[in-house]
């Protein structure tokens, strides 16, 4: 991504956007109770690269909302928390090298670098499991997780998704890339 790329929404953009947000938010109060849409929003409006970011989650499909405010920061964390995997980042291997080592059939891009072209991390496997806490995620699709150095070294990565009422962490070599496998960010503001 060239460092000129311009991350700022247009005035309209930046309405449609926190509109979206804001009417998510209230559809979900399970998701984040005894949080008020307003704090939020205003945290929101300080922090415009925020928005650059929560803007990318949507328009891939990940349907952001907010999932916990972390009292010590004073930082709301927003998931992806579309029903599936987000349609806009399937088809991807795990990241730059797993990419460079296949040698034909190669996927678009990986996960990790167009979490970071977004501004966003891919969940953790303990972030992955808090998100199922708040509904049933990944039914059809799986997300690619942060994989550990140790596994990664090897040449794996790891993914999870929720079969039979349960959170199943796989492996797979990281080069791999499915129809159906995409990852979820995570956004703090």
């Amino acid at each position: 991504m060239a460092t000129s790329e311009k991350k700022e929404l247009s005035p309209e953009q930046r309405e449609e956007l926190l509109h979206t947000l804001k009417t998510r938010f209230e559809k979900n109060m399970n998701r984040h109770q005894g949080m008020e849409w307003a704090n939020v929003q205003a945290k929101l409006e300080a922090h415009p690269e925020k928005l650059w970011a929560l803007h990318e989650m949507e328009r891939t499909a990940g349907e952001p909302d907010v999932v916990a405010y972390d009292e010590k920061t004073g930082e709301y964390i927003f998931y992806d928390c579309s029903a599936e995997s987000p349609k806009g980042r399937r088809s991807v291997c795990y990241d730059r090298e797993a990419l460079e080592s296949r040698k034909e059939h190669k996927p678009q891009n990986s996960a990790v670098e167009m979490a970071a072209a977004m501004g966003v991390e891919l969940l953790t496997e303990e972030q992955y499991r808090e998100l199922q806490k708040l509904g049933a995620f990944d039914l059809k699709t799986s997300s690619w997780v942060q994989t550990p150095a140790s596994i990664r070294k090897l040449g794996g990565a790891i993914f999870c998704d929720r079969r039979y009422d349960t959170v199943f962490v796989y492996h797979n070599g990281a080069e791999s890339y499915y129809a159906a496998r995409g990852f979820r960010g995570s956004l703090r503001v």
